[in-house]
């Protein structure tokens, strides 16, 4: 099963040394959100948890005030009894449809790929509107769901699992 394991540049820099990433929630193809998009095509639903993983991102950052304000979101296979259903699976918000829990921490050497935002301006100061924005948003804030969405508007970059020290430069 591939999942997508939300987190920040910060983190990862500190999981990278160790080569695993102690991070237990994760956003996958569930029958929940199979429910929620009604979609056969797994591409989709895989690209609907990915884009859920980069929003719980933004959730991670705002509780991280010192981390860059880069998304990044870590893709990865596990067997099938490597992952549980988040408690109350049976009914879930929208921003939280797909949410898992991983039986252990993320080696990084089984990621197939980290996504993450690039290191332009525009990218940065959208992805810092919608940090201070997210929380209101999760409350329903239309205003502030708006800025979420301008994040959004911005496809997260695919790394090889090589690329990781790069990716952890200078942003």
């Amino acid at each position: 099963m591939r999942v997508y394991v939300p987190t920040t540049l910060a983190a990862l820099a500190q999981a990278h040394p160790d080569g695993a990433l102690e991070q237990s929630a994760a956003y996958a193809v569930t029958p929940a959100l199979r429910e929620w998009y009604v979609s056969d095509d797994l591409e989709e639903l895989e690209y609907a948890a990915l884009v859920r993983a980069a929003q719980s991102s933004l959730r991670l950052l705002a509780a991280d005030p010192g981390a860059p304000r880069r998304r990044v979101v870590v893709a990865l296979d596990v067997a099938d009894g490597g992952v549980q259903p988040f408690p109350g699976d049976e009914y879930q918000d929208q921003a939280s449809l797909g949410r898992v829990v991983l039986a252990g921490p993320v080696r990084l050497a089984k990621a197939a790929a980290v996504h993450a935002d690039a290191a332009d301006q525009e990218v940065l100061q959208d992805v810092t509107a919608a940090v201070g924005a997210i929380a209101a948003a999760d409350a329903g804030d239309t205003d502030a769901q708006f800025s979420v969405d301008g994040a959004e508007d911005h496809e997260l970059l695919w790394f090889a699992t090589q690329e990781i020290p790069g990716l952890l430069g200078p942003a």
